[in-house]
């Protein structure tokens, strides 16, 4: 999973990135400090690993991971190249989804040339996307209206840019303009901006985080997102900051005293998978406990693939027991012998959760 983090200049957005990541990237009050996109890597947080540890005696746990990309500050005018420009937009394309931080907290110190209002704030942010995604879109419609000429089965996907054009004149976003699922799948297949999924994190004080409502500017921001079928979690960067480095008895104990049951990392991967539809399966013994990431819905071949090609490539069954019957028999032999064990064939859909052994033709 890969995730870009966007926002207005000094709401927080490079705080939350070098709290999430550890990455260090430069965080200071003023436009534009994130030069270049700065890319990092942090663990997927997973309470299963720990007791497959003990059971398998593992000789090394490897955790999910998501990469996260601070993208800088945009500004209004930004597609038409105020600020740093066009440049970081392209940056966006790139991204499975967009963590969308803004501010939902007052503070006098930090540098804006507007009170707090995150859904103007929001608006400006998406604007420069609909500007980019058209101008985008022109420019494909010309190339396929030409192409079309000659393949006329391209009519249908000219149909479908020409309706998406006229929403994103209207101010719609593209994830938000209902198509079939065959014109869903050539949406998807323009790759715009507007068109990736939204987390938002609603950035608040420390006051405000363990109130699960937030405040009225969460509030705003919810109701906007519940419109454009999007996702929102409230964070304090400035705390995620301060519990970045904190072994994880002191972060949770820190986060308990706050009123706080997880921390912002935790409640960003438990919206980025609603959102995009993943969960997790785990491999387990004595050499390593891993979790991978896949796509709900996904059969055992091609979750086997995500390990190895090969595995896919020379899939013969899967042996999967639940985690939860595994942890209750104490071990996989006394779960097969449970009759907990099953053997799975090419068409298994693989569950979160799931411990899978994969057997295989090289």
């Amino acid at each position: 999973m890969k995730l870009g983090i966007v926002g207005l200049p000094n709401v927080g957005k490079s705080t939350l990135f070098n709290s999430l990541t550890l990455a260090g990237a430069e965080a200071a009050n003023y436009p534009f400090c994130t030069i270049d996109p700065n890319v990092g890597i942090a663990a997927v947080p997973d309470p299963r690993l720990g007791p497959l540890e003990a059971m398998y005696s593992a000789a090394k746990v490897t955790p999910a991971v998501i990469e996260f990309v601070d993208i800088a500050g945009l500004v209004k005018g930004a597609s038409q190249g105020e600020g740093l420009g066009n440049k970081f937009l392209s940056h966006i394309r790139e991204v499975d989804a967009i963590v969308h931080v803004v501010r939902c907290f007052e503070d006098e110190g930090v540098l804006r040339d507007s009170p707090t209002d995150p859904v103007s704030d929001i608006e400006i942010i998406n604007t420069e996307l609909i500007l980019s995604d058209l101008e985008a879109l022109e420019r494909l419609i010309a190339k396929t209206a030409k192409a079309a000429r000659a393949d006329k089965a391209l009519a249908a996907d000219l149909a479908v840019m020409e309706r998406l054009k006229a929403a994103l004149e209207r101010g719609e976003l593209a994830r938000t303009v209902e198509f079939s699922p065959e014109e869903r799948s050539a949406v998807d297949s323009f790759n715009l901006l507007t068109g990736k999924p939204v987390l938002y994190a609603a950035n608040v004080a420390e006051g405000d985080l363990a109130d699960s409502a937030g405040n009225a500017h969460v509030a705003a921001v919810t109701n906007l997102a519940r419109g454009e079928g999007s996702e929102v979690f409230t964070v304090c960067a400035k705390i995620e900051a301060e519990i970045a480095d904190m072994p994880e008895e002191d972060k949770l104990m820190f986060l308990t005293d706050l009123g706080v049951s997880e921390s912002g990392l935790s409640k960003l991967i438990a919206a980025g998978y609603k959102l995009l539809g993943l969960i997790s399966f785990l491999t387990a013994g004595p050499k390593e406990v891993r979790a991978w990431t896949i796509k709900r819905g996904l059969r055992a071949p091609q979750a086997a693939g995500k390990i190895h090609t090969d595995f896919e490539r020379g899939f013969i069954r899967a042996e999967i027991v639940s985690y939860d019957d595994l942890m209750e028999r104490g071990s996989f032999g006394a779960a097969k012998d449970a009759g907990l064990v099953r053997l799975e064939g090419k068409e298994y859909v693989v569950r979160d959760g799931d411990v899978v052994l994969f057997r295989f033709n090289v």
